[in-house]
């Protein structure tokens, strides 16, 4: 992408100053950036060129600066002075030990935003310890409840924590301090804590959880795969199908397009006959393909879809219609998300290979 590419997005004309990072706060600034935010990265001087596969990274001007060298830190410092949202994701301290903490930059810019992207949060007994997704999402319940039924707590990818908890929730933060910037005139510090966010995520089944009406057990529970009308099913090309039919009316509907015996279709909440329906689903669609089931139940009312993997969801004709995938140098991309029907988003251009001066970002923000 060059400097002078008109950015498109209901954020375009917002200045975001990232520094290099890994998981959310990237995640974050590529949201950003498919919004129309004109997002910076300032990396260090020994960065590794981007690859075509670096997805989060796109939509970015990168420049690099040695943070620990005085006179580059004020070449920074006059970026940051003509930034809106400054993102960082080191454990606590580091920026105040390189002289960028929020004191000194909201001295110099009182209207930033200061987003703070860390696993454990800013404070608190673990706060400088490392870890990873999953570590941070074992403390607030929800690596407990995702899991076979008599096995062990399943990783789900790095979705929940470092995506669902961490990103999102530092994007929502972001756009939020904006918004009462706009009122105030005045910036703040964002602490965006995976935990944090994570805890907040599982409200749900905390209000569940109140109520008495969730276990503990992994695999015991209406979402968690404990019912056999919620779940995943192999068929008889070793592929998988995904049923969902929690409303009774659309239960009756699966029921009866698949074949389910009459004795066990009014067995969806007896939890004593969720046995017997769980192997009589197993038995029915081992019967067919995932093709044959695709071409009979997807589209209706029984909540169905095929379980596909990466390398096929961009053919899959929803998607298609949809112009989910976008191809960028030969890379299928995850169009932005969501859509706006007034100041649609759009890819702002892949991972940058090339390094930009910081004088040339200097000049297209004055």
């Amino acid at each position: 992408m060059t400097p002078d590419t008109k950015r498109t997005g209901p954020l375009a004309g917002l200045r975001v100053a990232e520094f290099a990072g890994i998981g959310p706060g990237p995640f974050a600034c590529m949201l950003l950036s498919d919004m129309g935010a004109d997002v910076v990265t300032i990396d260090r001087p020994t960065r590794k060129p981007a690859d075509r596969g670096n997805v989060t990274g796109r939509g970015r001007t990168v420049v690099t600066a040695d943070l620990k060298d005085p006179s580059a830190r004020e070449t920074v410092f006059a970026l940051l002075e003509k930034a809106d949202v400054l993102v960082e994701g080191f454990r606590p301290g580091v920026m105040e030990r390189l002289g960028l903490g929020p004191d000194a930059v909201l001295t110099r810019n009182p209207r930033l935003i200061y987003g703070r992207m860390t696993g454990w949060g800013q404070h608190g007994p673990l706060a400088q310890a490392a870890g990873h997704d999953l570590n941070y999402i074992a403390i607030t319940g929800a690596a407990h409840a995702i899991g076979p039924a008599n096995g062990a707590p399943v990783p789900p990818l790095n979705l929940v924590g470092d995506y669902g908890g961490g990103g999102m929730y530092l994007l929502v933060g972001i756009l939020a301090a904006l918004h009462e910037a706009g009122r105030s005139g005045r910036g703040q510090v964002v602490d965006a804590a995976i935990t944090d966010g994570t805890i907040s995520l599982m409200a749900n089944f905390v209000g569940h959880a109140a109520r008495g009406n969730f276990r503990e057990a992994r695999g015991s529970n209406t979402l968690d795969g404990g019912a056999p009308f919620y779940g995943a099913y192999e068929t008889a090309d070793g592929r998988h199908v995904s049923i969902g039919p929690l409303e009774p009316q659309f239960f009756a509907e699966l029921c009866e397009r698949v074949g389910v015996p009459e004795g066990l279709r009014d067995a969806q909440n007896d939890r004593a006959r969720w046995p017997e329906l769980r192997a009589t689903f197993e038995r029915i669609f081992r019967g067919e393909t995932q093709a044959e089931w695709t071409r009979r139940l997807e589209g209706t009312d029984v909540c169905f879809a095929p379980i596909l993997p990466l390398s096929e969801a961009a053919r899959h004709p929803h998607n298609v219609a949809r112009q989910a995938f976008v191809d960028i140098d030969g890379v299928d991309h995850p169009a932005p998300a969501p859509r706006f029907s007034r100041t649609p988003g759009r890819i702002q251009g892949p991972a940058p290979r090339e390094v930009t001066d910081i004088a040339a970002v200097l000049g297209r923000w004055r």
